[in-house]
Formats: structure tokens, C-alpha cells, sequence
């Protein structure tokens, strides 16, 4: 019998695809086949979680089958992530105006990137003071004990490094190791490498006009491919975001949920006021913040699912360069700086609202402004290299807690509603990069007004 409704829960979900792909043969809009699997994956999750419940060998070995598009979906955007990060860094260097607008474009960029961390801590600290979050009233029961105990064992793998070692940590000494993803650090690494490529190029450029200008139809030639890579990727969304919303609430514990409420609900307005400041930013420079909401939301709806800044980096420079009006050298530093630095969720408003939690377990008064000053520093520095796969926000909180004499343990006991916050700190993450191509873009006059106004956006599926 078992078997029988595992086989009706996978056909079930094969028709859905089904309907989908028909939607696509009439030409609907990718932004409405997105939002449609956003939907269908809701409810069909609900159904498996309430029929059959959460934990059940049904839903399963049912989501164990939905995971060959979901899971299979985030496999694809990660294989192309790395390889697009590297590739658009060094395609900035040949796109961007060398001299003074190059060096105020990189800075305004990391400024912002890591400000508006700064601004996230803020605000994290905030909401944490403010619902009185405590993490010694938490109950921790065996999921929470196991989790606490990888979290030891990864900062022990750390080597408990000082702060001045993690940084160390964040240069390529072999690039071609960091270009498989074997570090928790080994996307900033790649970012370095790149630029230390892309300097190479404009050292070349200046001295041999003739070679910089093969160096570039090369690197132009192999950006393309890339990008042709991406957009084959990208059409397969609707599906990847129909099988991760099943499976995410098939399986989602709601007791727990429930039970840790307090600190989801917190989490969520202090993420929430985050998107509001980044629609201030954005306001302040004259653009409308509601268009920005319009153009951006497949992308956040897509970060929100995957849970994967870097899964989303390519729906990330798409829209900025074809919905926003971005340029694309913007586009590329902004994007591939973004997954590995300043992640205003992540690596901000996370670790900065544990950190308050737990700081009353050993003795620390929370409210201290010495304590909250010095918080608000940690997280902004440690905000460089984190991760922009799922456990990145972990590999942040483990370091600043870590440099704050935090017991990082405690941090296991979230582990029930991970997945819950996890979703909207990634979105979080990705708008941050993309307000910061805009606001950048703006800045030095290199946004297109007429693409991000445009009430007819290119559809993200079909460059």
C-alpha cells in the first residue's frame, strides 16, 4: 500500500510539472510560472503534510523522489555558480571604465555591501532586545543536542583561529582547490583570485593594446558560454520552485515551529525592517522603490525556495542588467561580491540576534553598549567570505560567536526552524547585492533609466 501512494504522490507531482511545461508552450510569463509553482508547491505540501504527516516513510521517500528537480535544480544553479563568479568578476575588469569611476564603482560597492551588514546587526540586535529573546529558556531536545555537537566539531575543524587567521584564511593559496568549493571561504577566495586576473588584464591593457584586446574576446567568448549555460539553467526555475516548496513544507515540523515561534516572528521583523531600509536606499537615490519590488520578485521568490545566494547569482545579474538597467561590470562585481560578503541576513541580522540570545547564558547583560558596539564591529568585519550555499549563515554565527566568547553550542537549538528563517535571511542576502548594483549604477551614471522604468520587463527565461 505504501508503495502504491508513493507512486500516486510522484504522478501527482509529474502532472503538475506536466501543466507547467503547457504553460510554457503558451508562452506565459516566467514570472507567472514561477509564482503558479510557488503555489502548487504550497498546497501540495500541505495535502502530504496533513495526510500522511511530516515524518511518515510516505512523504519521505515521496519528497526523496521530488528532490531529483528540486534538489537536482540547486545542483545546476551551483554548478554554474562558481564558474559565473569567477567569469563575471574578470568580464567586470574589461567592461568598467579604468581611473577614478573604477575605483569609486568598487567602493561604493563593498561600502555598501558591508554597511548595510552594519545596519542588519543593527537591527537584528534590535528586534532580539525587543521580544526579549533568551536562549537559556529554550528546550533542547536530541536534534538539538546533535546539532549543537557539529556545531562544536566545525569551529574545532576552525582551529579556533583569531580574528586576524580567518582573514588569512580568505586568500586563494591555490585558487584551482577553491574553484571546486572545498573551503567554507573558497567563493571570496575565487572573488580574489579574479580581480587579482582582472588587475593582470588592465596592467596588460596599458602596456599591449593588441594582446589586452585578445585577453578580452577571450574572456567575452567564454562569458557568453557561461551565460548560455545560465539561461538553459534558469528556464528549468519553475519546476526546481514547484519541488523545494513541496518538500520544504511536506516535511517542515510546525510544533517546533510553533514552539520557537517567539524567535521565527523576530527573526522575520528584523529581516523585514532590512527590506525596508534597502527600499529607503533605494528611494534615496530617486528610483521607485515599487518598480524595484516588481522587477526583483522572481529573484527574491527563487532565493526564498533555494536557500542559496549563489543558486540565485545568475537570476541575480540577469535582473540587475536586464530588469534594473544595471551595466553589466556593475552587474558582475556587485552580484559576485554579494555571495561572499556582506550578506545582510546571513551574515547580519543571524548572528547578531544569536549572539544577544545566548550572551545572558554566561553572565553578559545583552544591553550593554560596550557589548552591542563591539557586536555591531565583529559582524561587519566577519561578514567577508561567508558562504553563499546553505550553512553559511551557521560558518558566520560560529565566528562571530566564537571572537565574542560566545558558547556556540546554543545555537543548535534553532535547528528545528533553520530552514524557516534560512529562506527569507537568503532573500535578504540577494536584495542586498542587487540594491547595491542599483544604488552603485546610480551613483556613477551608469544606470539605465528607461530599462529599470520599463513596464515591459525582459522576461529573465528568454535573454
Amino acid at each position: 500500500m505504501n508503495i502504491f501512494l508513493i507512486v500516486l504522490n510522484v504522478v501527482v507531482f509529474v502532472l503538475l510539472i506536466g501543466l507547467l511545461i503547457m504553460m510554457q508552450k503558451k508562452h506565459v510569463s516566467f514570472s507567472k510560472r514561477v509564482f503558479t509553482g510557488l503555489g502548487l508547491g504550497i498546497v501540495l505540501g500541505l495535502i502530504l503534510h496533513f495526510t500522511y504527516g511530516p515524518t511518515s516513510e510516505i512523504v519521505m521517500k515521496s519528497v526523496d523522489w521530488f528532490s531529483i528537480a528540486g534538489s537536482g535544480y540547486v545542483k545546476l544553479l551551483q554548478m554554474v555558480a562558481m564558474p559565473l563568479v569567477f567569469i563575471s568578476i574578470i568580464s567586470a575588469f574589461t567592461k568598467v571604465v579604468v581611473g577614478k569611476s573604477f575605483g569609486k564603482m568598487a567602493t561604493l560597492i563593498l561600502f555598501m555591501l558591508v554597511g548595510t551588514t552594519a545596519i542588519a546587526a543593527s537591527v537584528g540586535i534590535a528586534s532580539a532586545l525587543g521580544f526579549h529573546l533568551d536562549a537559556t529558556q529554550l528546550v533542547q531536545g536530541d536534534a538539538e543536542h546533535a546539532r549543537a555537537a557539529e556545531i562544536v566539531q566545525k569551529t574545532k575543524d576552525m582551529g579556533d583561529k583569531t580574528m586576524p587567521q580567518q582573514i588569512l584564511d580568505l586568500l586563494p593559496a591555490n585558487p584551482f582547490l577553491d574553484l571546486t568549493g572545498a573551503r567554507s571561504s573558497s567563493t571570496i577566495a575565487v572573488v580574489i583570485f579574479a580581480a587579482f586576473l582582472g588587475f593582470g588584464y588592465l596592467a596588460v591593457r596599458r602596456k599591449d593594446e593588441k594582446t589586452a584586446e585578445w585577453i578580452k574576446n577571450g574572456i567575452d567568448a567564454i562569458y557568453a558560454l557561461v551565460m548560455q549555460v545560465v539561461k538553459i539553467v534558469l528556464r528549468l526555475t519553475p519546476f526546481g520552485i514547484l519541488a523545494i516548496m513541496t518538500s520544504t513544507i511536506a516535511t517542515s515540523d510546525f510544533g517546533a515551529i510553533y514552539n520557537l515561534g517567539k524567535f521565527v516572528i523576530a527573526s522575520y521583523v528584523a529581516l523585514a525592517v532590512m527590506f525596508v531600509v534597502h527600499m529607503i536606499i533605494i528611494a534615496l537615490t530617486g528610483m521607485s522603490p515599487i518598480t524595484y519590488i516588481k522587477k526583483v520578485a522572481p529573484t527574491l521568490l527563487f532565493a526564498f525556495t533555494s536557500r542559496s545566494s549563489a543558486g540565485t547569482l545568475p537570476l541575480n545579474i540577469q535582473t540587475q542588467t536586464k530588469r534594473l538597467g544595471v551595466s553589466e561590470g556593475i552587474a558582475n562585481f556587485a552580484g559576485s561580491f554579494g555571495v561572499s560578503i556582506g550578506q545582510n541576513g546571513c551574515a547580519g541580522v543571524y548572528p547578531a540576534m544569536l549572539a544577544i540570545m545566548i550572551a545572558p547564558s554566561v553572565g553578559i547583560n545583552p544591553f550593554d553598549p560596550g557589548f552591542i558596539a563591539t557586536l555591531i564591529l565583529v559582524v561587519a568585519i566577519s561578514s567577508f567570505g561567508v558562504a553563499g550555499v546553505g550553512g553559511g549563515a551557521t560558518f558566520a554565527a560560529i565566528i562571530v560567536l566564537s571572537s565574542m566568547n560566545l558558547p556556540v553550542a546554543l545555537a543548535g537549538v534553532l535547528i528545528s526552524v533553520e530552514p524557516l528563517i534560512d529562506m527569507g535571511r537568503t532573500a535578504l542576502n540577494v536584495s542586498d547585492a542587487m540594491v547595491a548594483g542599483v544604488t552603485t549604477a546610480r551613483i556613477t551614471g551608469e544606470l539605465d533609466k528607461d530599462v529599470y522604468n520599463s513596464k515591459e520587463a525582459q522576461d529573465l527565461a528568454e535573454v
